[in-house]
């Protein structure tokens, strides 16, 4: 395992540009280690990024599909063949187990060669002759796109929004996360060395840096995955000209277990404990309140807690036996500390779960023991709100009617999951407010990048993956071809 330090620069042009001031990026499994430095970019420097894109769509837009998709290609064999180093830097800046960094960095190519596959078809135009000559609708590229992306999942939420940007003929901006800059950095210069200069850009930096790439005029559309109060932000930064936007938001997902569950099912109920604690829970679609049919509540309490503690294993995410390691950062970890100890305060019941594997090593990092929590209210803040961490509150319902109340219950409506008799699990998930809702199982095990991905309510506009994901970087453009030039046409 390298341990050498990671520098990183921004890139405007197909240049590394460096940054006056460097930023550390601490490893949250040893704090005291920094892996790497970051640039501090400056607002001066996120205009020239956005200069260079913008003057660059002029002829990127032109570029034939089959040499996007050629670039693409090429950029992807390049991650493949990168993907151990990669998957090492991130584990140790972002503390998720190594097992858990390939398979973001899988999901990620698999994505990108979706979109490769079928960015031909969905550009394809659209000739629909009908009885006043013709119609053609064309798919056009909008323009320069800011992407600004979280530190959770920082490569595969960051070539959700590259690939789709740049096959369609846009330019692109990105903006990642502080709190995860290096590994996704590491993919964007080989994507970007791919294309040529301008067409994919990248600064780094903090609050000032994104409200230029929201607000200036030369950005058409906005691509975000983070937090609903700053996509708050970014909605009135992007109003005085309109952008496009596609927001992808926060969740909290409910899994609603019904009557017909099999709680000795011990493979359904190992899915449960993945989608709650996969990446210390921090992932936006990840299950973060179990609803529980009253009838089989006690079974479903042992069955799932015997589950846990045979799954988790919390520790040094380079060990093979580690399912689970830190919390990403101090600040994420002290949060999720506070909902665990207000709900325990309130006479909730809070549940380790799991082993620990090295108890220096937990006591020396931002590591947090799994946790489930009994006897919690419906309006406690940790039902109430985005967790994003290693707990989760298991509550009990009297009725199918008042599972979907509870579940719906929310200003959120990411994804949820159903878990059951599948007849009936359906017949439940019809009535849940989400993007998404799986039927017995969860969160990234569920996922599927050849469907549409998105929320309703608070939890985003619009949606990624699937063809609708290709689309949602493209204009409509109706070209009428009349017969009659004379009169404007009227139906009889």
């Amino acid at each position: 395992m390298s341990e050498s330090l990671i520098k990183i620069e921004a890139i405007i042009n197909g240049e590394k540009y460096k940054a006056e001031k460097q930023a550390p990026r601490e490893n949250p499994t040893h704090p005291d280690e920094i892996v790497g430095y970051a640039p501090v970019n400056t607002v001066e420097d996120t205009i020239r990024a956005i200069d260079v894109a913008h003057d660059t769509f002029t002829t990127w837009r032109e570029t034939p599909i089959e040499e996007r998709i050629k670039r693409m290609r090429s950029a992807i064999q390049k991650i493949k063949d990168n993907t151990p180093e990669i998957a090492e830097l991130l584990s140790r800046e972002h503390g998720k187990a190594l097992y858990d960094s390939e398979g973001e960095i899988g999901v990620s190519l698999m994505w990108m060669e979706y979109a490769c596959d079928n960015v031909t078809e969905v550009l394809k135009n659209e000739v629909q002759a009908h009885d006043n000559g013709k119609t053609i609708i064309a798919k056009d590229a909008i323009g320069v796109v800011s992407a600004i992306t979280p530190w959770n999942y920082p490569i595969s939420l960051s070539t959700i929004k590259v690939a789709p940007a740049l096959l369609t003929g846009n330019t692109m901006v990105l903006k990642p996360s502080p709190l995860a800059p290096l590994a996704v950095s590491k993919v964007i210069e080989i994507i970007a060395d791919e294309f040529p200069p301008g067409v994919l850009n990248m600064v780094h930096g903090e609050a000032e840096v994104g409200v230029e790439l929201t607000s200036n005029p030369k950005v058409a559309k906005i691509a975000f995955t983070g937090g609903t109060d700053t996509a708050k932000h970014i909605m009135k930064a992007a109003a005085d000209t309109i952008k496009h936007m596609t927001l992808e938001l926060g969740g909290n997902d409910a899994a609603i277990v019904l009557r017909d569950f099999d709680v000795n099912d011990e493979k359904a109920m190992r899915r449960l404990v993945i989608s709650n604690f996969l990446t210390a829970g921090q992932i936006c679609m990840i299950a973060k309140r179990i609803y529980v049919d009253k009838s089989i509540y006690d079974q479903f309490v042992e069955k799932y807690m015997e589950a846990a503690n045979k799954w988790i294993r919390v520790g040094d995410p380079f060990d093979e036996n580690v399912t689970v390691g830190p919390v990403n950062n101090q600040k994420q970890a002290k949060y999720v500390q506070s909902l665990v100890d207000d709900a325990e305060g309130k006479g909730a019941k809070v549940v380790k779960l799991g082993k620990i594997l090295d108890q220096d090593l937990f006591e020396e990092g931002y590591f947090m023991q799994p946790t489930v929590v009994l006897g919690a209210d419906q309006n406690d803040p940790i039902v109430v709100k985005e967790q994003f961490g290693p707990t989760v509150p298991i509550l009990p319902f009297e009725n199918d009617q008042h599972a979907i109340e509870l579940a719906n219950d929310s200003i959120f409506g990411l994804t949820s999951s159903v878990w059951g008799k599948e007849e009936h699990a359906i017949e439940i998930a019809k009535h849940i407010q989400a993007g998404t809702t799986m039927i017995n199982t969860a969160a990234i095990q569920g996922l599927d990048v050849r469907f549409p991905f998105g929320g309703v309510k608070q939890s985003g506009v619009g949606r990624e993956y699937g063809k609708e994901g290709i689309l949602a970087y493209t204009d409509t453009h109706v070209i009428n071809v009349p017969e009659n030039l004379d009169l404007p046409y009227i139906p009889e």
